[in-house]
């Protein structure tokens, strides 16, 4: 397959810098598949987080609480399935481009990127603007006693974690993880610099034992830490953090064997209906196993609904994240003026989309609609309200760097 290197036009590329991006891999290329990959997963975040506001299941700082029996079955089957597979695909996707730009930049250049374009939004976000819009939200429902800074100095570092707050959580762990990556690489001995080959795609039995180790080290770590339980000060969900960790390890191996591009279209298309069958009888499975009567054995600890849980989610995250790169790649990996648009705007988008969908649902609280259709019109509003402020935050002073 022949391609070429694409060198970001924001930096001056220097001739040693050429040289050592002249030599990556075939993945070094940019791929439009991928960036639109990442459209996707951040519109699905937004729609994830709306349907909480109006089927109530799962976590969010607002819900209207007027859901259906209907809705609600809906709207958990939707977070739930969401869950399982698409945090873990966008910290593959992202750590895809982790090795190429460490390559381009060198350590000191990367790490001082991956805090400018990571560190910056998570600071002024979980210090400044989250503080705000809860404290604002606080106020709309009763009074409180404590002035803003009151508040802020004595209860919000307690109630709502040191950084990371909210959807943000993604950011802190995605520096987190880059960081354990630029040391790593620091430490390894340096290797002359030489191209990649293209080389077989995991097997399928590969694939299944690697869903299988990220079940039994998720059902290990809920013994002690289960689903609904969150580390405070950086709001994690430790019990996810084993397909995390996985899923972010398998990006730069994918990046430098080639791996998102060279994936065979049966491959693909054969783990696409595995994830349709698994996600089709993930609620059968759920309510058999008595999931409507008591979820907590579901949760963690030792009870087999846990690891079935665990095997399920594990298995739905694989073949859903197979699925998607095999449908994008092989239909999608092209751009109009839109999708270049939204690519542009994505990562800002995924950054204020907690308080623009929330305050646009308060707005909207008096509008007297079923939850469904009402979760519907409001993706309408929302979704382009989002992408739109996106691309105006992007034109201020010096955002472009940071954005």
């Amino acid at each position: 397959m022949k391609t070429h290197t694409v060198y970001p036009q924001s930096e001056a590329v220097t001739s040693k810098e050429r040289a050592v991006a002249d030599v990556q891999p075939i993945a070094a290329a940019r791929h439009l598949f991928v960036d639109n990959l990442r459209i996707y997963l951040t519109i699905l975040v937004i729609l994830h987080h709306l349907i909480i506001i109006y089927s109530g299941a799962g976590g969010w700082i607002y819900k209207e609480g007027r859901q259906d029996v209907i809705t609600d079955a809906l709207g958990s089957w939707f977070t739930a399935v969401n869950h399982s597979y698409f945090m873990g695909l966008f910290l593959l996707v992202a750590a895809y481009f982790v090795p190429g730009s460490y390559d381009r930049k060198g350590a000191a250049r990367f790490l001082n990127d991956r805090l400018i374009r990571l560190g910056i939004p998570l600071a002024v976000y979980s210090w400044i603007i989250r503080p705000l819009l809860l404290y604002g939200g606080q106020s709309g429902f009763g009074d409180l006693s404590l002035s803003f800074v009151e508040w802020y100095t004595r209860q919000y570092f307690r109630d709502y974690g040191l950084i990371g707050g909210g959807p943000l959580w993604f950011i802190s762990a995605l520096l987190l993880f880059s960081l354990v990556y630029a040391i790593v690489r620091m430490l390894l001995p340096a290797r002359p610099k030489k191209p990649a080959l293209e080389t077989g795609f995991p097997s399928d039995g590969a694939i299944a034992l690697l869903a299988l180790g990220i079940a039994v080290a998720s059902f290990i770590v809920r013994l002690w830490f289960p689903s609904d339980w969150v580390y405070s000060p950086l709001n994690f969900q430790l019990a996810d953090f084993p397909q995390y960790i996985a899923l972010f390890i398998l990006g730069p191996v994918a990046y430098r064997r080639n791996w998102l591009i060279s994936m065979p279209q049966a491959v693909g298309r054969r783990w696409l209906r595995i994830a349709i069958g698994m996600v089709v009888l993930y609620p059968a499975v759920g309510i058999l196993s008595g999931a409507l009567t008591d979820d907590t054995p579901f949760k963690g600890g030792w009870h087999w609904q846990a690891m079935a849980t665990a095997i399920l989610q594990s298995f739905i995250c694989l073949s859903m994240v197979i699925g998607l790169i095999y449908l994008f790649h092989r239909y999608l990996d092209r751009q109009n003026p839109l999708a270049g648009f939204l690519s542009r705007n994505a990562y800002t988008a995924y950054l204020i989309h907690e308080p623009v969908i929330t305050f646009a649902a308060l707005l909207a609280m008096g509008l007297m609609l079923y939850p469904l259709l009402k979760f519907v019109l409001m993706a309408l509003i929302t979704v382009p309200l989002v992408f739109g402020l996106s691309s105006l935050i992007r034109r201020l002073p010096y955002a472009e760097r940071v954005l």
